[in-house]
Formats: structure tokens, C-alpha cells, sequence
């Protein structure tokens, strides 16, 4: 069968499955059925059916392949005989699975792309048998760029195949036909097996109970140990329970048990991440004496001890003390050298009896919120309404109407945002969502699901109490405007929430303080991330744009062109609204006079007046014009906390 494209006649033709490419910053994931033909130029593919070719979907020079490769067999699920083809296409690199139907066809496919690749300059020496989720899994690499695991067929020795002076490569020559009495061809080499590597099994203990919504999960119960089966997936792991059941559970509510018996994750008033900033603000909005916790120090290896007490301090407010745990030449833990101890368990306990030259002995750690989970189940995408009992209209934004909901499960409060008709690209977004379900982390509000079979379509989120931080920043702003610590706690958690969407490869375009939710103890989550591409708002469509003026950078303003750097502009504004009090940015210009004056004149706002000089420069640092000299967010985190250490916390 010919192509008609010019290219020469058809070395390989069959209907196979192929993996969707996921070209865009996230996209679904999905298997298609194809028709692919080989010429001596080109590997091309046709939609169509099993009978019958359809329309050309797309063609790769076979001059820009730089992998073709066998995949694991189980690495997408019940998917057999894979095959890696990874080319270049406009300066990036982009790799195509497609499977054939059995090992042979596999094998197949592989001698003749390779006879045909072969000499090309841009042959890769490594690549990954595995595929990418959210880590490799042929090597658990964490870095979706990280060097192969594997020798290509390059590294090995092949087969010599002719070439004609002028560099195009010859055809494959067709299969002879069999004459009488054949003489028997030795049989083809197998494809060998990617190699299996013996890692030991893990054991996790649950830190939290957790009911599952879905058969396919099972429940957690504090204190049980598990088997881990497969932790290829970042957020859900498939683990055993003692009884044999087997399912996923969310790996947030666990930890290893290496880690859980040997160290301090075990104790409940142990809390590793907090910073010094958090650790006050969360004794003393509990307000109880002795209320205390023990977080891992700045020196590596050592911990604070910070307990509160209700001794009024000089702005009569509860004081809060921080003890550096000390060890002694003979590795015994010791705040007050008269009282030292093997193990910091036996320390907390022996003060908890005693003040021990403490300003109080320890009572209670703070009460905890569980965490929350990348999604309602492991593969739960879909709610159905009548898993919701809609209650109170929360507010309106620019998608459509935001209720406040319980999942009729578990009473678990969520956000339910009810989509205006027309007011977005549903489609395209919820291929995009489910991608985005999987990103968690502390400081994002955590998308669960939508409800998509009935119209409108809903977007349900996790619930955050307080609202929208741009309102409650306006509404508390003179109890705020004089606590800077807590706005630096507050600018710092959006670091947080956006340093991981970069560590993802992940741009907001939309990062500010309306986009971003608070909820008990002025904790701060990003919202809304990604949701802009699909808006369709005068106020982001205006004069042929899609992004609000105020917030974005020279290179967006004049190219529309977005990165992580764009999203650390946006950041630098969005700390202006805060130590502003959630003053409009700008104040006093239009959209055309914030162009004219940001990119002709290099104008910068100035310093509010409650704003700390330090946290002005680290300000300006975002609003660089070049986006190189920006900061990147985890830079930032750095600066921020080194600011946050110097700056003393009230509670009000």
C-alpha cells in the first residue's frame, strides 16, 4: 500500500494502540488506535478504524529520532510490547508509545526503525525503560530530565547495513519469497527483558486513620503497619493490610517504618517542617499553658523544643520560649545539662513531669488538621451530585457561583464551583484537571473532582474557611497591617504552594491575592492554577489578552509569553497586596498606563508604608525586567525565611 506522499513505498504498516504524547504542560492521558506506516523517510500515523485509513494525525522525520527502544511490559498497566520512539520536534524533545500486538511485531518494528535510525548523529547512549508519572519507574528517579538508566541499542553491537554515497538510506529490501527446500534461518534473537531490579519491600505504618470512599482503597487505621506493592504514583500507593486486603491508600497518611520506629515521627507533638513563624502562631492560638512541639532546627540534625506559657510578656500577650536540644559527648539529649536522656522521647516525657529548668513543663502538643488527599480516592475523578448536599452560596467569581457543600460520605466540607455555561473551554479543561487532581501539596487548595455528566459542570475543591485572601486581607487589615510576622507567614505559604508548582514544571498565570484562599490559623493556599486558560472573561480577554495587566510582566505584556519567572512577577505584586492591606495594585492607572509605565519607563511601585524595607527588595527582586535576574520561588523561600526569623510574632 502506498502513502502518495512522495516519501517512498510503505516498509511497515499495522493498526496498533498509541499513548497520547502529552505535548502540553499537563494533559490527559489516553490510548488511541492507529494506523502506522514506515517509509525510508518517515514514521507516520493515520486515525481510522481496524477496516479502513483515515486522515493523516501526524509524521516524524525519522532523521530527528534519537531513542527507538522497548518499554516494560506492565509499565502502563496491562499494556504489552511497548515501544519508545523520543525525537526532536522545535528544540524539544518528545517521545511516542505506541504497542504493537505481540513480541514478534514488537521485534519487528524494532529492527526496521532501527536499520533506519541508525545513523543518525543524534543517537541518545541511555534511556529509561520505564515511563514518567511523577518519578521514573524503571529507576525511581525523581527528575523527569535525569540521565537513562539503560544502554540504547547504540551501546550495543548491531548489524552492518549499506548506505548510498549521497546519505539517503536505501530501503529495507522486501521478505524473499520462499523457494523449495528452504534452508533454515536461525531463529530471531529475543528482545531481551528490561532488567528487574530486587528492591526490599517497604513497610509503612499509617501516622492517621483514613476511611476510603471507593472499593478499590482501603481504610487506614493509626498505628497498623502496611506492605507497600507499588509506590510508582506519588500521592496513592498500592499497599497489603495483616489481613491480606489489598488496595490504595493516600502515602501522605503514612510513613516508612524505618523512619517511624528509629525516629521522632512516631510522637505526635513532633513537627518536623514548621518554621519558627508557624510554630508560634499555632501555640499560641491554642492559648494553653504548656502547649509545645519540637521541630527539626536550621542546624542540621538538631531540633527546638518551643513551648507556650501564659506569663504575660511585655505586649501582654502569651510568651512563647524556643530550647535548642543539645546532645553531650556521649550522645545524650539535654535542654538543662542537669537532666539528660538517651533517646528524645524520654526527654519530652521527664518534662513533661517536671519544668526541669524550663519556663513551664509540657502539657498537650496542638490539635492537628489530617491532611488532605490528591483527590477523594486513588482513581475517583468523577462525584456524582448526589454525592453532595449543596448548603450556602459562598460567593460569585469570574467562572460562575461558589457553594459551600458536604460529601453525604464522610460530612467532609468541600467547595463546589458551579460553572457558568460558556464561561470556559469545558473539554479541554478537564482533560487538563485530572492531571492537576495529582498535584498536592500543603499550601494548594487540593482539586477533588468534578461533576460533568450533568450540566452545569462543577469543580469540587477542598473548603477553605476564611475565603478569599484579597477580602479577608481588606477586612482585617488593620489587626494584620500591625502584625508583619503574620504576612510574612502568609506571602511565605504561597512560596511554598508556588516553588512546588515550579518543581513540576507547572505555570499559575494567574497568581494573585484573589486567587489565593485562607482558612483557621492564617494558613494560605493557592488556588484557581491553570483555570485561566480556559476563562473566557472580558476581564482576561480584553484587548485581545488573556491575563489581568496589573499582575503580569514585560514579556507577557508585549509576547504572551508565560513561565515560571511570569508567576514570580505576579508573586512580587501579590506581596504588595498584603503588606498594602489589599490595595488594588497601581493605584490611580489604567490597564494602558500600567503598560506604558511598567515597560517604556521601567516603573515600579513604591514601598507601603507597612511594608518592611527587606521585604521591598525581595519585591523589586520579582519585577526584574530580565527574566533571568528574577529570583526562582525557591530561591525565594530562602530569603523569606531568613526575613521571617528576624521578625516576632503577636497574636491578636
Amino acid at each position: 500500500m502506498s502513502n502518495g506522499s512522495g516519501n517512498g513505498g510503505e516498509i511497515r504498516l499495522a493498526f496498533m494502540h498509541k499513548r497520547s504524547q502529552n505535548k502540553r504542560a499537563v494533559t490527559k492521558t489516553n490510548f488511541k488506535s492507529r494506523w502506522f506506516a514506515l517509509t525510508n523517510n518517515m514514521l507516520i500515523y493515520y486515525d481510522g478504524s481496524d477496516q479502513k485509513r483515515g486522515k493523516e494525525k501526524n509524521r516524524i522525520d525519522l532523521n530527528q529520532i534519537k531513542v527507538v527502544e522497548p518499554v516494560a511490559d506492565g509499565a502502563f498497566e496491562n499494556r504489552q510490547n511497548g515501544i519508545q520512539v523520543t525525537y526532536s520536534e522545535q528544540h524539544t524533545d518528545v517521545t511516542l508509545y505506541f504497542f504493537p500486538s505481540s513480541k514478534e511485531e514488537q521485534y519487528n518494528w524494532l529492527c526496521d526503525l532501527r536499520s533506519l535510525v541508525q545513523a543518525n548523529s543524534n543517537l541518545s547512549d541511555r534511556y529509561h525503560y520505564g515511563i514518567w508519572t511523577t518519578k521514573w519507574t524503571c529507576c525511581q528517579k525523581d527528575y523527569k530530565g535525569a540521565p537513562g538508566c539503560q544502554n540504547t541499542f547504540r551501546q550495543q553491537p548491531q548489524p552492518q547495513h549499506q548506505h548510498t554515497d549521497n546519505g539517503i538510506r536505501p530501503p529495507v529490501p522486501p521478505t524473499p519469497v520462499p523457494t523449495p527446500n528452504p534452508t533454515p534461518r536461525p531463529p530471531k534473537p529475543p528482545i531481551p527483558n528490561p532488567p528487574v531490579t530486587d528492591r526490599p519491600k517497604m513497610i509503612v505504618i499509617a501516622k492517621y486513620d483514613y476511611d476510603p470512599l471507593e472499593t478499590i482503597d482501603i481504610p487506614l487505621k493509626r498505628g497498623k503497619e502496611y506492605s507497600v506493592l507499588n509506590n510508582s504514583r506519588d500521592y496513592w500507593w498500592k499497599v497489603r493490610d495483616r489481613h491480606g486486603r489489598e488496595g490504595f491508600i493516600p502515602s501522605n497518611y503514612v510513613e516508612e517504618k524505618s523512619k517511624y520506629s528509629t525516629g521522632l515521627e512516631r510522637y505526635d507533638w513532633f513537627n518536623g517542617t514548621w518554621s519558627r513563624q508557624r510554630t508560634e502562631l499555632e501555640l499560641k492560638q491554642e492559648s494553653k499553658e504548656g502547649c509545645f512541639t519540637v521541630r527539626n532546627s536550621r542546624t542540621p540534625g538538631l531540633c527546638t523544643l518551643s513551648v507556650l506559657a501564659k506569663e504575660k510578656g511585655p505586649s501582654g500577650e502569651d510568651v512563647v520560649r524556643h530550647y535548642h536540644i543539645k546532645q553531650n559527648s556521649i550522645k545524650e539529649f539535654y535542654v538543662a545539662e542537669k537532666h539528660c536522656f538517651r533517646d528524645m522521647g524520654k526527654l519530652v516525657e521527664y518534662h513533661q513531669h517536671n519544668a526541669g529548668g524550663l519556663i513551664t513543663r509540657l502539657r498537650n502538643p496542638p490539635g492537628f488538621t489530617l491532611p488532605t488527599t490528591a483527590g477523594l480516592g486513588s482513581t475517583k475523578w468523577e462525584i456524582n451530585r448526589s454525592e453532595l448536599k449543596i448548603l450556602q452560596e459562598l460567593g460569585r467569581g469570574q467562572f460562575g457561583i461558589v457553594h459551600l457543600a458536604k460529601l453525604t460520605h464522610n460530612n467532609r466540607f468541600v467547595a463546589v464551583k458551579r460553572m457558568q455555561e460558556g464561561s470556559m473551554s469545558e473539554e479541554d479543561f478537564i482533560d487538563e484537571a485530572k492531571v492537576m487532581k495529582e498535584l498536592q501539596h500543603e499550601n494548594l487548595v487540593q482539586l477533588y473532582g468534578v461533576t460533568s455528566a450533568q450540566r452545569p459542570m462543577c469543580i469540587v475543591t477542598e473548603y477553605m474557611s476564611k475565603g478569599c485572601l484579597l477580602s479577608y486581607l481588606r477586612t482585617h487589615k488593620f489587626m494584620l497591617l500591625e502584625n508583619t510576622a503574620i504576612l510574612i507567614y502568609m506571602t511565605q505559604q504561597v512560596c511554598f504552594g508556588m516553588a512546588y508548582l515550579e518543581s513540576k514544571g507547572f505555570i499559575h498565570r494567574d497568581l494573585a491575592a484573589r486567587n489565593c484562599l485562607v482558612g483557621d490559623k492564617h494558613i494560605v493556599k493557592v488556588a484557581d492554577f491553570g483555570l485561566t486558560r480556559y476563562v473566557m472573561d472580558d476581564e482576561y480577554t480584553s484587548s485581545g489578552t488573556k491575563f489581568p495587566i496589573k499582575w503580569a510582566p514585560p514579556e507577557v505584556l508585549h509576547y504572551t509569553r508565560f513561565s515560571s519567572k511570569s508567576d514570580v512577577w505576579a508573586f512580587g505584586i501579590l506581596m504588595w497586596e498584603v503588606f498594602s492591606g489589599g490595595l488594588a495594585p497601581y493605584p490611580a492607572m489604567s490597564n494602558v498606563e500600567v503598560v506604558d509605565q511598567v515597560t517604556r519607563h521601567n516603573y515600579r511601585m513604591e514601598r507601603p508604608d507597612h511594608c518592611p524595607y527587606q521585604m521591598y527588595r525581595i519585591m523589586k527582586d520579582c519585577w526584574r525586567e530580565k527574566t533571568d535576574d528574577r529570583p526562582s520561588f525557591s530561591t525565594l523561600i530562602g530569603k523569606l525565611d531568613q526575613l521571617s526569623d528576624k521578625t516576632e510574632f503577636h497574636h491578636s
